[in-house]
């Protein structure tokens, strides 16, 4: 099975500090009340400015702080120590903050960035530095979003990409734990209202620019608000043929015809994420479920499918090596 070794983590580490203070090219996500909000994005945001868009840049910097704690001897580390001392600071995130007080920016990177910016807050949080501080408001500010939009949201987003609510909801959660108790119990009523009584999901996936698997973002949140037996009847209901490896497109990595199309290359990112799923649900199921070991085979298979192809290209290489990270780390990060 492949594990994050200091080589690994040296590698993703690498790619990402090319590309988090890269400019050019950048893809906004952006409302134009006038002229005058014609700026560079620097001026729009000024930490998450590269990495192509917004949300690759905040989970590029989850990314490159998990590996600086985890392998501190690197030589990377000392990096992405000072990178973050000059971006992650009080100054910065007032600007960070004062975008998402514009009139237009009420929906701005829902929920898909929102979550990220969560993670990145609870990552730099467990650092003795002052990063997790700085970075608290602007957290506290999603949090407030969260809270707000979960009780309206009446549906479910089930698709592959950046609007899926499981996804956006176990990295909540993740850091709702530590930082926000009334959060969590707010998620776990909504997901046992959208998604307890789910069964034998035909999973219809991939689309042709995935990068989530619906199906398996769907149970690895349930793995995390339902208690272990109550999550393994829910799971055996939900996937029921599982342990024969139906339906078998969840077992199928998927085939990535061209890497320099941007949406494409989406399917990478689905090969990383489903190992990511795969591996969590079988610590969360156990060594004795029937489909243990066949979650652990698939996983590796989707992770030899792409870990191989992190940069090959830029439309990729801005943000692959966030999700590498997410397959390869141990549950109990």
């Amino acid at each position: 099975m492949t594990r994050l070794d200091p080589a690994l983590a040296a590698r993703f580490a690498r790619i990402t500090l090319d590309h988090v203070g890269r400019a050019y090219p950048y893809k906004l996500d952006h409302v134009l009340t006038g002229a005058h909000d014609a700026v560079p994005p620097a001026t729009l945001h000024p930490i998450f400015h590269g990495s192509f868009d917004w949300h690759s840049c905040v989970h590029g910097w989850w990314q490159l702080l998990t590996i600086r704690r985890l392998f501190p001897a690197l030589a990377e580390a000392e990096a992405i120590r000072a990178r973050a001392d000059t971006m992650l600071v009080p100054a910065k995130v007032a600007g960070e903050l004062a975008y998402l007080d514009r009139p237009t920016s009420g929906g701005f990177e829902r929920p898909y960035g929102w979550a990220w910016l969560l993670a990145l807050h609870g990552e730099a949080d467990r650092h003795a530095a002052p990063w997790g501080k700085a970075l608290e408001p602007l957290a506290r500010a999603f949090a407030a979003r969260f809270a707000a939009y979960l009780p309206k949201l009446t549906y479910a987003v089930r698709v592959g990409t950046h609007f899926n609510t499981s996804f956006a909801l176990v990295l909540a959660r993740d850091w709702a734990l530590r930082h926000d108790p009334a959060l969590v119990e707010l998620i776990d009523a909504r997901a046992r209202g959208w998604f307890g009584a789910d069964r034998a999901c035909q999973a219809w996936e991939p689309s042709g620019d995935d990068f989530l698997s619906s199906a398996l973002c769907e149970a690895l949140l349930m793995s995390r608000v339902l208690p272990a037996g109550a999550f393994a009847a829910w799971f055996d209901a939900f996937l029921p043929d599982v342990a024969r490896g139906e339906p078998a497109t969840l077992f199928r990595p998927a085939h990535v015809s061209d890497r320099s199309d941007g949406k494409i290359a989406h399917l990478d990112g689905l090969n990383l994420s489903r190992a990511w799923c795969w591996r969590q649900l079988a610590v969360a199921l156990g060594a004795r479920h029937p489909a243990a070991a066949a979650m652990l085979h698939v996983a590796e298979a989707h992770l030899a499918a792409s870990l191989p192809h992190l940069d090959d290209d830029y439309m990729g290489g801005h943000w692959l090596a966030t999700f590498a990270l997410l397959a390869v780390l141990p549950p109990e990060r």
